[in-house]
C-alpha cells in the first residue's frame, strides 16, 4: 500500500496534480493549510483522501483532526500548530502516545521530518508551496506498507 503525505499546499495545487500523476497513491494524506481547495484535491485523487484543518483553512468544513487506521497502524493526522511543534516533535509524540497511536502525521513548519520511536512515529512531510528546509524544495513523504504489514518512510522533493 502506498500511501502520499503531504501538508501545507496553501492553494498552490500544481505540485499536488503532479505528485498524483507521478506515483498513483493508494490514498492521499493531507496534514492542513489547503486553504479552500478541499473539493479539486479530492477530485484529482483517484483513491481516498483524507484531510484535516490547518492554521490558515478558515470556515473549512474539514475536521480539525483526524485517527483512522492505515493497514495495521492507528494514525492520527492533525497540522500541529496546536502542539509546539515548532520546538520539535517530543511534544506532538507524548501526546500521540497518551492517544494509542502508532504514527503522528502533521504539518505547520513546513520542513520535513521522519522522527521514528519505540512507541511512536512523528512524520511530517514539509511544504509543497512554500518549503523552508534548506535548499528550499518542495517536500512529501510516501510512506509504503509492505507484504509482512511493516512501514516504510521516504521523504522525497519535487
Amino acid at each position: 500500500m502506498k500511501i502520499l503525505v503531504v501538508s501545507d499546499t496553501h492553494r498552490r495545487n500544481e505540485n499536488y496534480f503532479t505528485l498524483l500523476e507521478m506515483h498513483h497513491p493508494d490514498m492521499v494524506i493531507h496534514c492542513g493549510d489547503v486553504e479552500g481547495s478541499e473539493y479539486a484535491l479530492s477530485q484529482a485523487a483517484q483513491c481516498p483522501v483524507q484531510m484535516v484543518t490547518g492554521n490558515n483553512d478558515f470556515f473549512s468544513q474539514l475536521p480539525r483532526e483526524l485517527e483512522l487506521n492505515v493497514g495495521p497502524y492507528k494514525v492520527w493526522v492533525t497540522h500541529g500548530h496546536n502542539y509546539l511543534v515548532y520546538l520539535g516533535s517530543e511534544h506532538i509524540k507524548r501526546e500521540a502516545r497518551s492517544r494509542g497511536v502508532d504514527i503522528v502525521m502533521y504539518g505547520h513548519t513546513h520542513k520535513p521530518v521522519i522522527d521514528i520511536g519505540d512507541e511512536v512515529t512523528a512524520i511530517n512531510p514539509g511544504s509543497l508551496a512554500y518549503p523552508r528546509q534548506d535548499g528550499h524544495r518542495p517536500s512529501y513523504i510516501i510512506m509504503e506498507i509492505d507484504r509482512e504489514e511493516k512501514v516504510h518512510y521516504t521523504i522525497a522533493y519535487l
